[in-house]
């Protein structure tokens, strides 16, 4: 690791930023050093707009990738470097607002049966029926699961913050199974290293390649990611009667207006409210002509 690369490590964790966020950070700064074939610290205005539209036009990344990668940089040279003025050469592109893709309970319930194992089916399970990010669930521990108390622990979730979730015993007794077969020790999904089980925990792609299996064998035509299983689990517990404060802090969100977008994706929320066309006196249907011509007015 270079001199600047070291630099930009010790800041991040000086900041207690993710080990995530970190290892993401210095792999954005070694490729776009790569990219420009000079050193971090003689970049200059020209290279980070030329490299922002190669981003854009080339790689054609989309936007929240491109947003991750301009966060990166603009860490490294306004906290590490101290190069306020680059702020404006790292304009972020604009986002558009889409809802995410939801799963109905059929189609959670056809996604967790086309698991491809049980190492595979229990993951899928705990990643729903937690409501758990995908960091959340590879950095999950066998001492999380509290079945005394009946909670999962997440700890040091995002946003280095803590939260327990209620354990379902479904969940409780899948777990218990898998755990009978895999006898895991620290991790509760271990990963592997140089083809060997190690007691570590597993990468975000193994997480990825699970739920992209399971996908296929069910069938599903909507584009699922394991970030998908935790906004079913969320628009669920809506549905089911939760509050907007409750599921704040089971999905361990800093600001509830990042809960109240589940309000969109709720169908007892969306039907609840009168469509006005209802409240109308709509006159009994009259016989209309069905072309769409105009008629001609008839002569004498």
């Amino acid at each position: 690791m270079t001199t600047l690369l070291q630099r930009l490590h010790d800041e991040l964790v000086r900041r207690q930023y993710a080990t995530t966020t970190c290892q993401s950070y210095l792999r954005i700064l070694k490729a776009f050093q790569r990219h420009i074939g000079k050193r971090l610290d003689h970049v200059g205005p020209d290279d980070l707009r030329r490299y922002h539209v190669y981003l854009l036009e080339e790689r054609r990344l989309a936007v929240g990738t491109v947003v991750a990668v301009l966060s990166a940089l603009r860490f490294f040279y306004l906290r590490v470097l101290k190069r306020r003025d680059m702020k404006e050469d790292l304009p972020y592109p604009k986002r558009p607002h889409r809802l995410p893709v939801i799963l109905s309970p059929e189609e959670v319930q056809r996604l967790i049966s086309g698991a491809k194992n049980l190492y595979h089916r229990t993951m899928l399970l705990t990643l729903y029926g937690a409501g758990l990010r995908r960091s959340e669930l590879c950095q999950l521990k066998v001492r999380d699961i509290d079945s005394q108390r009946m909670v999962l622990r997440v700890d040091q979730g995002k946003g280095r913050r803590d939260r327990e979730v209620p354990l379902s015993p479904t969940l409780l007794t899948a777990l218990r199974e898998y755990y009978r077969w895999m006898r895991p020790q620290t991790y509760l999904f271990p990963g592997t290293r140089h083809g060997w089980r190690a007691d570590a925990p597993i990468t975000a792609k193994v997480l990825w390649d699970a739920v992209q299996y399971a996908v296929r064998q069910a069938g599903l035509d909507k584009h699922v990611t394991p970030h998908t299983l935790r906004h079913s689990y969320a628009t669920h517990l809506l549905e089911a009667g939760a509050d907007l404060r409750t599921m704040q802090l089971l999905l361990g969100h800093a600001d509830l207006t990042h809960t109240t977008v589940y309000l969109h994706l709720s169908r007892r929320h969306l039907h609840a409210a009168p469509n006005p066309l209802e409240l109308l006196q709509v006159p009994a249907p009259m016989i209309l002509h069905r072309s769409r011509l105009l008629r001609k007015p008839a002569t004498s």
